[in-house]
């Protein structure tokens, strides 16, 4: 399931569904990603999450598909929020439930990888200096690319 919303989401809630769903499950594996107080050194108030409707969650449905391309999952989770956020507020949830841990913890961690490299978001931070756009960050690009070939992961090679 992918929702890109404005609205918050209650993870406790969210797992209870994907739980419910994935009766065949061993092992839920969840991401969680906050907005954080400082970017690049410095003090962020606030961070305001734009993208593209349609396109966004074609973009993710994508990703989705990718992943249950190469782990045996029984459900997926991807909830997206935009809008203006503030520092410890949830942006985004990635929830994989495999049979096993290690093709929920791996699908999860392909999941958030790819969706900080792939997914049409776009980040504009308020700091104390006035509003800059967030760059893509090359560390992000270099976790995305390990799992560049089908079934590469940690581990591999």
């Amino acid at each position: 399931m992918i929702r890109v919303q404005q609205e918050d989401f209650d993870v406790g809630a969210e797992l209870d569904r994907l739980s419910a769903e994935a009766t065949g499950a061993g092992a839920v594996s969840c991401f969680v990603g906050l907005v954080r107080d400082f970017s690049g050194g410095g003090a962020v108030s606030a961070m305001t999450l734009e993208h593209y409707p349609g396109m966004t969650e074609r973009q993710l449905a994508d990703i989705e598909a990718e992943a249950r391309s190469r782990w045996p999952l029984e459900a997926v989770l991807i909830v997206h929020r935009y809008g203006r956020l503030e520092p410890g507020e949830r942006i985004v949830l990635c929830a994989t439930a495999s049979a096993h841990r290690r093709a929920a913890i791996d699908a999860c961690s392909f999941l958030i990888d790819w969706l900080k490299t792939r997914a049409p978001f776009w980040k504009l931070e308020e700091t104390p200096g006035g509003e800059r756009w967030v760059d893509a960050d090359p560390d992000d690009a270099l976790a995305g690319e390990r799992w560049a070939a089908p079934g590469a992961g940690p581990g591999d090679g």
